[in-house]
């Protein structure tokens, strides 16, 4: 006489001699459609260059939702003009080959200085980033079928990779410039 199991990925049916797995399939986590494996035939680069402005809008959105960086006046072009440019530095770094040298960004340190001129501070500069990288990959998430998944996370990588490459260069150009060597002594 076999035994049956309940659990997560379906019923384990054991008998004497054969044991058996029937898979059911599991919902993600708030849905309703079973995971699936993806299907997608577009690239990382194309899907965020074809979602460029529901990417911007939805990064709009949450810095109009951060006190501190609301506290600086700006109109939408003032607040949300370098991010076109940006993002095309990403997209342009997901299409470069494997290995070669990332360009530096000119428009990060065009944004870092133009930040520095309108009253932001460091942490302000860096908040957009990290709001810039929650939305790109938010962005990823909404399109997932159509992405070809065995690229995805080398590609998460190299976005990653390239926002804080670039909020590095907005830093850099953001604040006074250090002589090299100089640091504190204790």
């Amino acid at each position: 006489m076999g035994q049956t199991c309940g659990c997560q990925a379906g019923i384990l049916g054991v008998d004497k001699d054969e044991v058996t797995l029937t898979k059911t399939p599991v919902s993600t986590v708030g849905g309703n459609e079973p995971l699936t494996a993806s299907t997608g035939t577009e690239s990382v680069a194309d899907i965020l260059e074809q979602e460029l402005d529901p990417t911007i809008q939805e990064w709009i959105g949450l810095v109009e939702k951060e006190p501190d960086l609301i506290r600086i006046p700006l109109n939408f072009e003032e607040r949300t003009g370098h991010l076109p440019r940006l993002l095309r530095d990403v997209i342009a770094r997901l299409r470069l080959d494997k290995g070669s040298k990332a360009p530096v960004s000119v428009s990060a340190s065009h944004h870092g200085v133009l930040r520095r001129k309108q009253g932001y501070t460091a942490a302000m500069v860096v908040d957009e980033s990290r709001i810039l990288q929650v939305c790109i990959f938010s962005t990823l998430h909404r399109n997932e079928r159509r992405v070809i998944f065995s690229k995805l996370l080398p590609d998460v990588v190299t976005i990653a990779d390239e926002v804080d490459a670039q909020l590095k260069q907005q830093v850099l150009c953001f604040l006074p410039v250090e002589s090299p060597g100089r640091g504190t002594k204790n």
